[in-house]
C-alpha cells in the first residue's frame, strides 16, 4: 500500500515538471528502505529557512549546474519560476550574469561558484553572507549547494544521467553556463 501512495506522488511528480522520474521508480520498486531514506533527505534538500526564493534558487540552480546538463537543472529551473522567481533572474543566474541581477542574488552565484571550487575566496563572501542573513542563513544556502549536487550524482550512479539539454525559461533556450567564477568548469 504504501509503496502504491509514493508511486502515486511521483506521477505526480513527472506531470507536475514533466520530469523523469524512472530512477526514483527504480528505488522504489527495488529498495522501499533506500526510497524511504530519500524521502527523508528531501528535507534537507527543501530546507528554505526564511530566505528569498531569489536567493535559494541562486544557489540551488548554480550547484546543479556545476554537475548537471539537463533534466535536473531544468526541474530547479521550472520549480523556480513556480516560486515566482522573475524568468530574467533565473536567466541570469543560468548564465552567471551577475551583472544582471539584484545584489544579494549575485552575491550567492558567486559564493557558491566560490564554495564548489574549493576557492578561499569564498570566505570573505561567507561573512557578507551571514551579516545579511545570519547563521541560519549561511546553514540554509550551504543545505542548497551540498544537496542539490546529490541529484545529479544519483542519476548517474544508477545509469540515468545521460541527457544534456537546453534549459527552457519560459520562451527562451539556454545552454547552461558551467564555467565557475575560478575559471574551472
Amino acid at each position: 500500500m504504501i509503496r502504491y501512495i509514493f508511486n502515486k506522488t511521483l506521477v505526480a511528480m513527472k506531470n507536475r515538471y514533466d520530469y523523469d522520474v524512472r530512477y526514483m521508480h527504480d528505488i522504489l520498486k527495488t529498495d522501499l528502505r533506500a526510497f524511504l531514506k530519500l524521502m527523508a533527505f528531501q528535507t534537507m534538500s527543501t530546507h528554505a529557512g526564511k530566505l528569498p526564493a531569489g536567493v535559494l534558487f541562486a544557489a540551488r540552480i548554480r550547484a546543479i549546474i556545476w554537475d548537471d546538463c539537463g533534466p535536473c537543472t531544468q526541474l530547479l529551473v521550472n520549480m523556480a519560476l513556480e516560486a515566482k522567481v522573475s524568468p530574467d533572474i533565473v536567466h541570469a543566474i543560468i548564465d552567471r550574469d551577475t551583472d544582471s541581477l539584484p545584489q544579494d542574488i549575485a552575491l550567492v552565484v558567486r559564493f557558491t561558484e566560490l564554495v564548489l571550487a574549493h576557492s578561499p575566496g569564498a570566505d570573505d563572501l561567507r561573512e557578507e553572507i551571514v551579516a545579511l542573513w545570519g547563521n541560519e542563513g549561511l546553514i540554509t544556502i550551504a543545505y542548497c549547494i551540498s544537496s542539490y549536487r546529490v541529484y545529479p550524482a544519483l542519476k548517474y550512479a544508477l545509469g540515468y544521467g545521460k541527457a544534456c539539454s537546453r534549459i527552457q525559461v519560459n520562451d527562451l533556450s539556454l545552454a547552461p553556463n558551467r564555467q565557475s567564477a575560478s575559471g574551472v568548469v
